[in-house]
């Protein structure tokens, strides 16, 4: 089956709840992503899934020169930022594009699929 990142955005100004209005509906959020992940896990089509802290507690690392160089700060500025993923395994797209749907409404936030490398996609590359 193929993979897909599933990839969840919201605003890059945060307050003290996260991305979220009130306590309340942070915890709301939380429970609602926690019955969405277990239903990934009973369909197996989970793999693996994450929050991430505040895009200002990123560090951007080119390490194509001599020297590494760090930048305090995400790779771009943006109005809305990464601000976590799932990772699942299944048949075909549509079953991604529904379950990021179902993912979108239980977190509060944009959720973008991409799917990953497959041999096919790479063999084709190499073609090319």
């Amino acid at each position: 089956m193929p993979r897909y990142l599933m990839s969840v955005y919201g605003p890059a100004e945060r307050n003290q709840f996260g991305d979220y209005p009130s306590k309340e509906d942070m915890l709301q959020s939380f429970a609602d992503t926690g019955v969405f992940n277990d239903m990934l896990v009973e369909k197996g089509y989970f793999v693996f899934a994450d929050g991430l802290e505040p895009v200002a507690t990123a560090t951007t690392v080119d390490g194509q020169g001599a020297t590494p160089v760090l930048q305090d700060g995400p790779y771009l500025e943006a109005k809305e930022h990464l601000g976590g993923f799932w990772v699942i395994d299944v048949p075909d797209l549509d079953v991604a594009l529904d379950l990021a749907a179902q993912g979108s409404k239980a977190c509060r936030g944009k959720v973008e699929v991409r799917p990953f490398h497959t041999e096919e996609s790479i063999k084709a590359m190499l073609d090319a």
